[in-house]
């Protein structure tokens, strides 16, 4: 189809790299917030000074330091989590069905949004090798695929994500006390804070009529319409990234301790400790039962030992490790520039002048489409879910109750605007990339595409429900 050709052209030519793009949001942020959030009695020299001291302190912010450790752990945990025997069993099995173009891009796109309302690494890191695993069954067969489009749908699991079980801002909430620490620094009236719940458990919010109609519509209306679209695209010649195996016996006869490092047996029954602490605390420890149990260390808690008992050995589980770093080595380098951006936009009031003129036009219906909105916007120059959190958290809260939109309606709007951008912000397709080979300006056509199609399936959704 013509129309897709010059489409992913005009893409591919004005697109610079992931870091580049983190760069130039950067100097475009320190500008807006220099020229419209300058105080009356400030200079522009004073302000800026001040803009970049607000910059360079929140670089190495301790908290969101541990929040990106969170993250990339569970990024990595997610990754060795897919490199293991039974999940790959399930890639290998699905890439049969993958002789088309239309064929491979309906399953990777269904089973990747499945896989990531589970857990977001999980998923980003399954449609990433899946797509890499196409990729590899069509040059075995001699198949004409379209591989960066079959890229783009093992990203797609980043558009559904925030609905999930790993969803930041749904684990957040979740956790007992943590919307009173949250506005306990903002200007709110006893009144707010006393209409505050202790927690918003899952059943609220993940597990919600709406949010489980949207997930429904996701799973079985996108992969048909790429399934459709895949059909229309011309297949081009692409190169494959070589992979080594995880799985490999040890070349040499084991020696002393290092039979530990093999060890089965050893393996086996730290996992199973693991996974018991995972038991004791959904069952007794944490009070919110299995949908409480779900916040971002318990979720790592959970990859670990299912990491570590599916692989068989330390010695596995440590080269899955190995592999899936490189994954995070350019979201280790590109958080603290978005951790920059973040305070820049926090400390000068960019985000707060930017919630309250939506809040400012909004009434019950219209305000969870507006938060919907912003948080598609924030999300470009924040994109990490716990940090957009943070910062527009205290704000939607305040204003759904000033309102009276419902707590969880309001949390999960800004859940799916933060996560519909993710198709054209491309910093946590950086792992994908690595994996596949593939560069963020030729998988980007596609996801503007996947873009458009969760634009009017959240908008219809906020706005039925």
């Amino acid at each position: 189809m013509d129309f897709f050709e010059k489409y992913a052209a005009w893409f591919r030519r004005i697109l610079p790299s992931p870091f580049t793009i983190a760069v130039l949001l950067s100097i475009f942020t320190y500008f807006l917030a220099l020229f419209f959030t300058i105080p009356e009695q400030e200079n522009h020299i004073s302000y800026g000074l001040k803009i970049l001291q607000y910059w360079e302190t929140s670089l190495w912010n301790g908290g969101l330091l541990v929040f990106a450790v969170q993250m990339m752990l569970m990024l990595v945990l997610g990754h060795v989590l897919a490199l293991t025997k039974p999940i790959n069993f399930v890639i290998q099995k699905a890439t049969r069905f993958c002789n088309t173009t239309a064929n491979a891009a309906f399953v990777v796109t269904f089973l990747t949004i499945l896989v990531a309302y589970f857990n977001w690494g999980l998923g980003l890191i399954f449609g990433a090798i899946m797509a890499q695993k196409v990729g590899e069954h069509a040059k075995a067969k001699n198949l004409a695929i379209n591989y960066p489009f079959i890229g783009a749908a093992g990203y797609v699991g980043l558009m559904f994500w925030h609905g999930g079980l790993s969803g930041s801002a749904l684990a957040k909430v979740a956790e007992p006390g943590h919307l009173k620490s949250l506005l306990q620094n903002a200007n709110v009236s006893e009144q707010i804070i006393a209409q505050l719940p202790e927690k918003i458990t899952y059943a609220e919010t993940v597990f919600s009529g709406m949010n489980l109609t949207l997930a429904f519509i996701g799973i079985v209306l996108v992969p048909i319409i790429l399934w459709r679209v895949g059909k229309s695209i011309k297949s081009e010649a692409f190169e494959l990234k070589a992979h080594q195996p995880v799985f490999a016996k040890p070349m040499e006869k084991l020696i002393g301790a290092e039979r530990l490092d093999h060890s089965k047996a050893l393996a086996f029954y730290f996992a199973l400790v693991i996974l018991g602490g995972v038991i004791l605390k959904i069952l007794i420890l944490d009070k919110g039962g299995f949908i409480g149990f779900f916040t971002p260390n318990n979720i790592n808690f959970l990859l670990l030992g299912l990491g570590l008992l599916f692989h068989g050995s330390f010695n596995n589980f440590l080269k899955a490790v190995d592999a899936g770093i490189s994954g995070v080595s350019g979201i280790l380098i590109q958080f603290p520039l978005y951790f920059g951006i973040m305070g820049i936009m926090n400390q000068s009031g960019m985000v707060e002048g930017m919630s309250n003129f939506f809040v400012s036009i909004s009434n019950e219906t219209t305000f969870p489409i507006f938060t919907f909105l912003s948080a598609g916007l924030v999300n470009f120059f924040v994109p990490s879910g716990g940090g957009q959190w943070a910062i527009q958290g205290p704000l939607i809260v305040q204003s759904a109750l000033e309102i009276g939109v419902p707590l969880n309606k309001a949390i999960l709007a800004l859940a799916y605007g933060d996560q519909l951008t993710n198709m054209l912000q491309p910093f946590w397709a950086l792992p994908l990339l690595g994996i596949t080979g593939l560069k963020a300006k030729e998988i980007l056509p596609y996801t503007f595409l996947l873009f458009v199609i969760g634009f009017v399936i959240f908008i219809i959704g906020l706005l039925v429900f």
